[in-house]
């Protein structure tokens, strides 16, 4: 058995995803107020710009991996409109689960499946977007699941890849306190969870930076690869053209 990264920690490749979908069942409950407390709301920006790079029209099919409390699956939703298809999907059967309740909530019903990305079940050339949302960090083969992602995409359709990225150098020292001092403890005041936070500001270290998720989106067969910096690269939108 190979090894991977769980944060900071070395562990088989097998364990990774049931430990993650532990993080993800815990955090489940709060994750969206989680998300507006430690991004001050800026994660709503962020999605509002990937949605705007989609541009998604009406009959478009969109899959939203990794698509969690279904923020982006909503918000495809009313791009694509009735003639189109927006599929919502997760590993992890908690966050999948609270997704489409709060969809519903807003009248919305969407296909919904648990999947794993490095084995999507959907049929080639088939999708004019994919995107993943702070999703790809978690997953223990990224180039597998990069792969996927280009083979469900029709030709010259667009992958977007919006994640935590490497700062700039100006706000490093100021990032690394706030992540790993007061992050996890927002959790456990929050959430009940420091550890699962503890992991996600791990994570964000261990993701391959800009650069570095560039050249492995062109390695899974993306022939246009660039990449939009926001908040000072405290995140980054990677969109990747198929051939």
């Amino acid at each position: 058995m190979s090894n991977t990264h769980f944060g900071f920690e070395t562990v088989d490749e097998g364990q990774k995803a049931q430990r993650v979908r532990g993080v993800f069942d815990s955090v489940a409950p709060k994750y969206d107020l989680m998300n507006d407390l430690m991004s001050l709301g800026l994660h709503r920006v962020w999605k509002a710009y990937t949605l705007a790079v989609a541009n998604l029209h009406e009959g478009d099919r969109a899959l939203d991996i990794a698509g969690g409390t279904g923020d982006l699956a909503l918000a495809f939703s009313k791009k694509v409109g009735k003639s189109g298809q927006v599929v919502h999907t997760d590993i992890n059967e908690a966050m999948l689960r609270t997704g489409r309740d709060r969809l519903l909530d807003e009248g919305v019903a969407l296909p919904t499946m648990v999947c794993d990305a490095e084995k999507l079940p959907f049929a080639r050339d088939y999708f004019d977007v994919v995107s993943v949302a702070f999703g790809l960090r978690n997953m223990t083969h990224k180039d597998a699941a990069l792969a996927e992602m280009n083979r469900v995409l029709k030709p010259g359709g667009k992958l977007l890849v919006l994640e935590f990225s490497k700062v700039a150098p100006p706000l490093e020292k100021i990032y690394d306190w706030y992540s790993f001092k007061l992050l996890p403890k927002l959790g456990q005041w929050v959430a009940g969870d420091a550890s699962s936070y503890q992991y996600l500001a791990e994570s964000i270290r261990m993701h391959p930076g800009q650069e570095e998720l560039k050249t492995l989106m062109k390695a899974a067969g993306f022939g246009h690869v660039d990449f939009h910096n926001m908040s000072g690269g405290i995140v980054a939108l990677h969109v990747g053209i198929k051939c």
